[in-house]
């Protein structure tokens, strides 16, 4: 059998362009309504998505007010309250949400999984992130933001920990004998005491064994240190990267880091990020991608621009072209990816802020055909394992990816037909750990 596409959906927000909220017939307030977030992954399960993807902010996104206040993200549901509810409205799809290592504590990620795993039937997936915001710091009694290296050595022992919680208890721990009155074998019950440089956790935790002995870990790796910590730990990556090449190169990379570290290369799974638009042609999907963009505002557009370029781009003629940009102490990987883009498409500001405001990343434009083509190239070259997909607007972006691109791919045998195995790890062809306490417990 040829290799399969994993697909999981990006959902918070429900789409990552600025303007979704703004597109004829999207549901502006799709963020925050049970009702539709319900309609949406329905779609999606019946559409055989591995997974429904909740990202989280611990705090409003760090930009001016003028652009702030045109932003949809502002508010949305705590993954791990939303989550437990979508699993009561479905039977198959996988559920990840975000939590972060640098604001959260071991115990209580452990425990929050775990609860969602059993809940859902061993669907659960942690995406294991550092918070870089240093707006969230001021959010939990802090007045600095932890730095870069400092959060990603608390990264990979808070692994350790949520993951030696997770096996605290034999999977046959829990013999609930009526008749001797013994609900569980004190033997088979493991106190993790874990004392580490950065992190203190006794343990056990109070809830049995995973369904899927761990929920499946995510993360995103773009940093070097994020690409490592990827490599050593993650089963699910998801990663911006924004042509094939790019994609060939992470993942060459990271899947060369795990052969170096003795880890099998299909263990991990790499799914970039994809916007998604769908026409019933070429120009029909250029021309619905031309009016979702259009709709980004000026303010929120230029803001997006000024960051990317680490300069004032208000004090620019909107529609003439790009100036020449000088180097400064701001990202020059965004600097350099902002002017490439205006230059490979000959953008004026306005247009370039308005990508840059929208989605600047990788994105699908086309027919389901064509669109399919892509995908399958990504695959069979090894740019990728599939693709986190997003939505340029709902319910209709959603809608057209499931009822017209997911059948090009099932007849090119590319995507699954139907749901294969009982939990996410099944599906995504991964192997259940072993607990590491006891090992013969399987």
């Amino acid at each position: 059998m040829a290799r399969q596409l994993r697909l999981g959906a990006f959902m918070r927000p429900v789409s990552i362009h600025t303007a979704a909220w703004r597109y004829p017939g999207a549901y502006p307030d799709a963020n925050f309504n049970f009702a539709h977030l319900k309609r949406f992954i329905q779609t999606l399960e019946r559409g055989r998505f591995d997974a429904f993807f909740m990202a989280d902010h611990l705090a409003v996104l760090n930009m001016p007010i003028q652009a702030l206040k045109r932003s949809a993200t502002v508010t949305s549901f705590d993954p791990l309250t939303l989550l437990p509810a979508l699993a009561a409205v479905t039977e198959h799809i996988g559920l990840i949400a975000t939590a972060s290592t640098t604001y959260e504590q071991p115990y209580h990620i452990a425990r929050k999984f775990a609860s969602l795993d059993h809940i859902s039937n061993g669907r659960a997936g942690w995406n294991l992130v550092t918070t870089a915001n240093p707006d969230v710091a001021r959010n939990f009694g802090l007045d600095a933001h932890m730095e870069h290296g400092e959060r990603y050595k608390r990264a990979r022992e808070f692994y350790d920990v949520v993951t030696g919680l997770w096996d605290s208890w034999a999977d046959d721990a829990f013999i609930r004998d009526v008749e001797s009155g013994v609900y569980f074998d004190p033997d088979r019950m493991h106190v993790l005491d874990h004392r580490g440089p950065e992190l203190a956790v006794r343990g056990p935790l109070n809830i049995a064994r995973p369904v899927q002995g761990w929920p499946v870990i995510v993360q995103a790796g773009a940093s070097e240190a994020g690409r490592q910590i990827a490599a050593e730990t993650a089963e699910v990556v998801f990663t911006g990267v924004g042509t094939l090449a790019d994609g060939q190169r992470f993942y060459a990379d990271v899947k060369g880091r795990m052969a170096a570290l003795g880890r099998d290369r299909d263990s991990m799974k790499i799914l970039p990020g994809a916007l998604v638009v769908v026409g019933d042609t070429v120009e029909a999907a250029r021309e619905k991608r031309a009016l979702l963009d259009s709709l980004v505002h000026y303010d929120s557009a230029i803001a997006s621009l000024s960051i990317a370029l680490g300069t004032d781009a208000s004090r620019f003629d909107p529609d003439g072209p790009l100036p020449a940009i000088p180097e400064t102490n701001a990202s020059k990987s965004g600097r350099e990816r902002a002017i490439a883009l205006a230059e490979r498409e000959n953008l004026t500001v306005r247009q370039l802020a308005q990508r840059l405001g929208g989605y600047a990343g990788l994105a699908f434009v086309g027919t389901p055909e064509t669109i399919a083509d892509a995908m399958q190239e990504w695959l069979e070259t090894e740019g990728s394992d599939g693709f986190n997909i997003m939505f340029p607007y709902l319910p209709e972006g959603l809608d057209d990816f499931v009822d017209k691109v997911v059948p090009v791919l099932q007849r090119r045998g590319l995507f699954r037909r139907e749901y294969e195995g009982r939990t996410l790890r099944d599906r995504l062809g991964l192997a259940r750990p072993e607990n590491r306490f006891f090992p013969s417990a399987r």
